[in-house]
């Protein structure tokens, strides 16, 4: 499977790294992407070094089967399109595309269903929305929710990598 991660040197960006590994996904050609401050570095994946490179056009035209972005709402509207019309699927983690209805909004546990045979752009909700929505699927399911109201606290982790290092 050929994966590419776009904003790769960030906090999730290196989840997504560590979350392949732990999931065994069978990868076969692993690309990572981030701006030109921090093109040049290396990351690890399955103890193999992997340079990072800088993020530009060019570098999304070659096919992929899943290309993730996890690089902000600026990022990924200028550079999601164009890595769509050479991929599979693009999976954006932020908040550009959640609220475009021609694009599906997924949370896999609740409705992955939505991409059997799908291609293109992939939004997913907040981070507070993923962990909350997957137990109310069920009981909205069993039960049929009718209103619910939630304040959430974001961490410092929303800050990114250099966040968590300041704190």
């Amino acid at each position: 499977m050929k994966i590419a991660i776009v904003g790769a040197t960030g906090e999730v960006g290196r989840m997504m790294i560590k979350c392949l590994e732990e999931f065994e996904i069978p990868v076969t050609e692993l690309d990572l992407f981030a701006s030109q401050r921090s093109a040049g570095r290396e990351l690890f994946y399955n103890d193999r070094p992997y340079k990072v490179q800088e993020l530009k056009n060019s570098a999304l035209l070659a096919h992929r089967d899943y290309v993730l972005f996890s690089a902000g709402a600026g990022v990924a509207k200028s550079f999601a399109p164009i890595a769509a019309e050479a991929c599979d699927v693009v999976i954006d983690n932020s908040s550009a595309f959640r609220k475009e209805e021609s694009l599906p909004l997924v949370v896999p546990e609740v409705n992955g269903d939505l991409l059997g045979g799908y291609s293109g752009i992939v939004a997913n909700p907040n981070c507070s929305t993923i962990q909350i929505i997957i137990p109310l699927a069920v009981l909205d399911k069993l039960f049929g929710l009718k209103k619910l109201i939630v304040s959430t606290y974001q961490s410092v982790s929303g800050s990114g990598n250099s966040g968590i290092q300041a704190l």
